[in-house]
């Protein structure tokens, strides 16, 4: 079982586009810059996703030390790291083991911690193919991100290998929770853009996708700010993504 103390309540409630400018990932900011990183992890955690699954789990204690390094190679540096993991699968078919979702982990006083909580996480279930990743993604965006420092980034990573059902297609499941979008475009005002800000922070924010090019995944890749989008197989559980890309993708979005 996960733990129940780092569990939530519901809620109550590749290319970076700049109008055509051909922007590096290094230009986001100068070398000698301390940043406050917060990032939230979205898994799909139904059958086929077991390969990733046990890459994140053979990393975790690594995760910290990892990121640290291939910052300081990039001249940049973390006063704070948070993680947190959001874990999804399907509310109809899956119910109370449909969407598990932690606290944020400091890094790397809570290193143990969170690696215990990563290792418990199981591949199953999922009935359907598409599952509720646009659940979780909400669930990520009212995370409590960091207000600190004088530089910050709030970053979601959504790794799945399927499409994703529409926003409220499990709300008959008695586990559903309050407080969600109400649909898709609600959803994405929740996301916000330099001249609407929505929830996020519209300088801090970040949200890498790994995922099949589905509905909706595909949607906010096109239309969505400040989105990297990393095409995945469909149903072959991210088998071709290795720990470096997931890790250069993170590291390059600082």
């Amino acid at each position: 079982m996960l733990d129940r103390r780092r569990r939530r309540e519901p809620i109550v409630a590749y290319n970076w586009d700049f109008e055509g400018d051909n922007i590096s990932l290094e230009d986001f900011a100068p070398e000698g810059e301390v940043y406050n990183v917060d990032i939230a992890m979205c898994i799909d955690a139904t059958g086929s996703m077991s390969t990733l699954l046990d890459t994140v789990k053979n990393n975790a204690l690594n995760f910290y030390r990892d990121v640290m390094e291939s910052m300081d190679k990039k001249g940049k540096t973390i006063d704070q790291l948070r993680v947190r993991v959001i874990v999804f699968r399907d509310y109809i078919a899956d119910g109370a083991n449909a969407m598990l979702v932690t606290d944020f982990y400091t890094l790397p006083a809570e290193n143990g911690e969170f690696s215990s909580l990563v290792h418990e996480v199981s591949a199953f279930g999922g009935g359907d193919r598409p599952e509720d990743g646009l659940e979780a993604l909400a669930y990520a965006m009212r995370s409590d991100w960091t207000h600190g420092g004088s530089k910050r980034r709030h970053i979601i990573v959504v790794w799945t290998d399927d499409a994703t059902h529409p926003l409220g297609f499990g709300k008959k499941a008695k586990q559903y929770p309050n407080g969600m979008p109400r649909d898709f475009d609600e959803l994405t005002e929740w996301w916000g853009d330099a001249t609407m800000p929505g929830r996020m922070d519209n300088n801090a924010k970040r949200l890498l996708i790994f995922a099949p090019e589905e509905r909706y995944w595909t949607t906010i890749e096109n239309n969505w700010d400040n989105v990297l989008f990393f095409p995945s197989k469909a149903g072959e559980g991210l088998r071709e993504l290795d720990y470096r890309e997931i890790l250069d993708a993170i590291y390059n979005s600082i």
